[in-house]
């Protein structure tokens, strides 16, 4: 005869009576996606702006690049010849070039170069 408190915790029938439900995870609120991040729209005037940032980084300084032309083979070049210009790591992040470190001056100086009409945005 089984005790009142005794459960099943495994059973060899095949079904899954008997089994203890596990407990569910809390709920959270959906977290927005990092390439998703929550700022200013990005304006389509011609121009290309360049930004350096530090918040959300864990203190380190980056030069964002934005309203470059092309598609993304285009960009993956630029961003290319931008790391070797500056001789730093960086990546894309969606149609933003993100370039370690802070050279805003060098990378001005290149795309005016390129023909690109360049604005410094930021502090």
């Amino acid at each position: 005869m089984p005790e009142e408190r005794s459960r099943l915790v495994y059973s060899t029938d095949g079904t899954n009576a008997g089994r203890i439900k596990p407990p569910e995870p809390p709920r959270r609120a959906p977290s927005r996606p990092p390439s998703q991040k929550a700022g200013p729209p990005i304006p389509d005037d011609g121009y290309v702006r360049l930004r350096r940032e530090k918040g959300g980084r864990g203190g380190k300084t980056v030069t964002t690049i934005t309203g470059l032309p092309g598609g993304e083979a285009d960009l993956e070049a630029m961003l290319k010849v931008l790391k070797q210009l500056c001789g730093a790591g960086g990546t894309r992040e969606g149609t933003s070039l993100l370039i370690q470190g802070d050279h805003r001056d060098r990378i001005q100086a290149k795309l005016e170069a390129l023909g690109h009409k360049v604005k410094l945005a930021g502090g």
